[in-house]
């Protein structure tokens, strides 16, 4: 519940007309989707403009506008109007207003790899007992993470939020709004590479949420990570250090890791039984994080093991799911070096039968490197896989790399799109039912097609 004078508050925007102490129960950004009574906001994206759908608005008969220009239309005079110099820049800005005023725990997670997954293991693992605000799916950038910010009231004990970037200046922006008193960074990996340039510009990005933690600023990292070590040094000044881990000293170290009956089974500090339905131990990266969590918040280690044993994997990641009788692994929902590696690796540990078979889409965003990591990644498929079939020009290079490493012609497969790969899998190839299949791209790719009906 906002008021017209704390929106002109937050945005530092003019009240064109209307009345400053009419209430609005809430920001509205889709004209489909608006109630009466909340504010409509008019976001200008590269290929729309909200500012055209203020009619729309209108008629469902919202609160108040939000505007960047006025309109060149009549406006009921009841209605209030409020001008900003950037519709985008003000739901930050609005969001950031509504974090300030209700204080409660929020919990931030980047990083290359496992955002997504971290954050809805940590959600999953606090609402036991708890009401838990959350990015719905990956909404996590300058537009998603405010709207879920937004929705802040007194009746959420925890927010848990997920912040991306492929700019530099990203996570640094959100990481304002958000002011997270627990900051988690996954990993730092070969991802956004177009913008971000290197290793090093990764690690730039994703560490200035460090500096945007609110107290107790606590800060969470994982151990195993070579690109924290001398880093995190220069960034731990004021803020209380925890870290996680498989092979290096940890605050939560995990051991005696087992694949069982497709599950993961593992112990932490060499004492705690867990167990997680997934084929990728990576994943334990993932939990570890959320245990973290959960014990600095005062749960137990019993009732944290119990959570994550029924959590559910969010859908394209890493999924063991059955299609036309066939047995597949849907990592459909993003690729780059880092998770492709970490895939092949659940793919070559998995019990198979038949034959492994990879589909693999392009991995994008990976600026001057993208030719050399695609030649890289060929001999991890060639060491884990039977047969390739590639999505793609830059997936090709993969293909190329593979035929010199020693695969014959008929293993390997090249296609276009993911339409093509899917009939190619179902016309000519015909898996049978104890082959297991790999399904892995970047989102552009659409690789989930593959796994479609249609």
């Amino acid at each position: 519940m906002f008021r017209v004078n704390e929106i002109i508050e937050a945005t530092q925007g003019s009240l064109i007309q209307g009345s400053l102490a009419d209430k609005i129960t809430g920001i509205s950004t889709d004209s489909r989707r608006s109630k009466p009574r909340e504010a409509f906001l008019a976001l200008r994206g590269e290929n729309f403009d909200g500012h055209d759908f203020i009619a729309e608005s209108i008629k469902a008969k919202v609160g108040c506008i939000i505007v960047e220009r006025k309109p060149n239309f009549l406006i009921p005079a009841d209605l209030a109007v409020i001008k900003v110099k950037d519709t985008v820049l003000a739901l930050g800005d609005i969001a950031r207003f509504q974090r300030q005023k209700i204080n409660l725990p929020v919990i931030a997670v980047t990083g290359s790899n496992g955002k997504t997954t971290t954050k809805e293991m940590i959600a999953w693992v606090l609402s036991s007992n708890a009401w838990v605000l959350k990015n719905e799916g990956t909404k996590n950038n300058q537009v998603g993470l405010p709207q879920t910010l937004i929705q802040l009231t007194k009746k959420y004990n925890f927010a848990v939020v997920e912040i991306g970037t492929n700019h530099f200046g990203e996570v640094d922006y959100l990481a304002k709004i958000a002011r997270p008193n627990i900051g988690i960074i996954t990993n730092i990996g070969l991802s956004h590479l177009e913008f971000l340039k290197d290793l090093k510009g990764v690690a730039k990005e994703k560490t200035t949420l460090l500096n945007n933690l609110a107290k107790p600023a606590i800060a969470l990292f994982n151990a195993d990570d070579k690109s924290f070590k001398g880093l995190m040094a220069r960034e731990i000044k004021g803020r209380q250090i925890f870290s996680f881990g498989i092979n290096e000293k940890s605050d939560f170290r995990a051991s005696g890791i087992k694949l069982k009956n497709e599950r993961i089974e593992f112990k932490v500090n060499s004492k705690f039984n867990f167990e997680l339905s997934t084929l990728g131990d990576y994943n334990i990266y993932n939990a570890l994080a959320a245990i973290a969590v959960g014990r600095i918040l005062g749960l137990g280690y019993s009732e944290i093991r119990a959570r994550l044993s029924t959590f559910k994997f969010p859908k394209g990641r890493l999924n063991l799911i059955k299609f036309k009788g066939l047995r597949f692994i849907d990592d459909t929902y993003n690729s780059n070096p880092f998770s492709l590696n970490a895939a092949l690796a659940a793919l070559g540990a998995a019990n198979c039968k038949g034959r492994k078979i990879l589909i693999m889409g392009d991995m994008l965003e990976l600026g001057k490197q993208k030719e050399l990591l695609h030649r890289q990644i060929a001999w991890s498929i060639t060491n884990t896989c039977d047969l390739l079939i590639t999505v793609g020009s830059l997936a090709w290079i993969t293909a190329c790399a593979v035929r010199k490493l020693g695969w014959q012609a008929k293993q390997i497969f090249c296609c276009a799109n993911a339409h093509q790969a899917r009939d190619l899998l179902f016309k000519k190839i015909c898996p049978k039912a104890n082959d297991l299949i790999l399904v892995k791209g970047s989102r552009s790719m659409k690789m989930e097609e593959i796994l479609s009906l249609q």
